[in-house]
């Protein structure tokens, strides 16, 4: 097969190595990708928002199966728009189309598809401008904190946590009146839900699914999981407190009933499933769908996927997913992202990045570039350093280890993942 992945990210250039691994992959493009990507394939100055460019790199590559790897194209709808040229039938495309990606791209739309197929998630309701003295009421009704969520995309910043009441309600005027955008036109109003969350993930062809591992992330710059919330600092698989009673909980209450609504409601979904969980005493309720793999999970996740990936995307085209045997590496897996200086906010890019060979650790670019046959920082999170151990600390040793040997300048990573399990 001949595959085009979209993307430039840690989750890109993990799903580029896995892929690479497979004994049906004859060639490789990414788009636009990064420094760390070009040693599984070939990149491809491509932006996957551009459709009509994305088209021409099918067909001057002869692609076979296209790999959406980032939310923004899948929620615009380039699945949609490839699809709507019969040429591009036989195509397959790894990501949902723009009706299933809603799933992610409208917190209202997600919070009405859990209502009607009985899943768990917080109590909530949508609001506008129009209906905003509806919202205050309804603010009044909650008990602090207040989850104050951007109905559609905002970069990973559109939810606030609010402990004041009065705060609280200006920030929702602030944010109805386009403190983020068109993403903030319409805001989601819910409880706040006390646990400790997890990561779960599945593929799907919208009738059968495969279980794939699931993860703990860890958001907050800063240790003990203050500061400023990120696009991720790191994670770790097995979640220790997800056990075989929990996760037959997930799949029954949760999983299930999302293919069986997706099933019902007639939604053409092929691709991942990103369910963002929260275990309340023992009980686990839905706070976000995704409609792609979630980053960094995805950098321990796919290392602890011994089936060949390729074989998962191929079944589903030829309707034999529930055949599919899924193996898993019996170990533990951890990542530490190393981002930086000054990330989530504002940081240099363009530093050069010392990173040292080894054996023991997965070095998975995220936000950096060639230039020159150099490596330079390129982004806000830079590489994420994945290692296999006995027990969670042994994996997190090797990371750390490794992670001290890599050198750019404004190296910040923190040195407490995995502290709450």
């Amino acid at each position: 097969m001949n595959i085009l992945l979209l993307g430039s990210g840690g989750r890109e250039c993990t799903l580029a190595w896995k892929m690479a691994q497979s004994k049906h992959l004859n060639n490789l493009y990414i788009a636009p990708g990064n420094a760390g990507t070009s040693e599984y394939g070939i990149n491809i100055n491509v932006n996957p928002e551009n459709f009509d460019s994305v088209k021409e790199a099918i067909d001057e590559y002869s692609i076979d199966c296209i790999v959406i790897g980032p939310e923004a194209p899948l929620v615009k709808g380039l699945h949609d728009d490839i699809k709507s040229d019969p040429k591009y039938n036989n195509v397959l495309i790894i990501g949902p189309k723009k009706e299933g990606a809603q799933l992610e791209g409208s917190k209202d739309f997600s919070k009405q598809f859990m209502k009607r197929h009985n899943i768990p998630t917080a109590k909530y309701q949508s609001f506008t401008l129009d209906t905003i003295e509806n919202a205050y009421v309804f603010l009044e009704e909650l008990k602090p904190p207040y989850v104050l969520k951007a109905d559609g995309l905002a970069a990973g910043k559109g939810v606030l946590i609010i402990n004041d009441l009065s705060e609280a309600k200006a920030s929702l005027r602030e944010m109805l009146e386009g403190k983020f955008g068109t993403a903030s036109k319409k805001v989601v109003i819910e409880e706040f839900l006390s646990g400790i969350e997890l990561s779960v993930f599945v593929y799907t062809d919208g009738k059968d699914y495969c279980l794939l591992p699931e993860a703990k992330d860890y958001k907050r710059i800063g240790e003990g999981d203050t500061g400023l919330n990120t696009g991720g600092m790191g994670a770790v698989t097995p979640v220790p407190f997800a056990d075989t009673e929990f996760m037959n909980k997930i799949s029954t209450q949760i999983i299930e009933p999302t293919i069986e609504g997706l099933k019902k409601d007639k939604i053409d979904y092929t691709g991942f499933i990103f369910f963002g969980l929260i275990n309340v005493k023992n009980e686990p309720f839905v706070i976000e769908y995704n409609a792609r793999l979630g980053d960094p999970e995805t950098e321990v996740i796919l290392p602890r996927l011994k089936t060949d990936l390729l074989e998962i995307f191929i079944a589903s085209k030829n309707n034999t997913l529930s055949e599919i045997d899924i193996e898993f590496v019996d170990k533990y897996a951890c990542t530490v992202m190393l981002v930086s200086d000054g990330y989530p906010g504002s940081y240099k890019k363009g530093h050069e990045i010392y990173i040292p060979k080894t054996d023991d650790s997965l070095m998975l670019h995220a936000g950096t570039k060639l230039s020159d046959d150099k490596v330079l920082t390129n982004g806000g999170r830079i590489l994420a350093v994945t290692s296999f151990g006995e027990s969670m600390q042994d994996a997190l040793n090797t990371s750390y280890f490794n992670a001290e040997k890599i050198k750019f300048e404004g190296k910040y990573y923190r040195k407490d993942i995995g502290f709450d399990l």
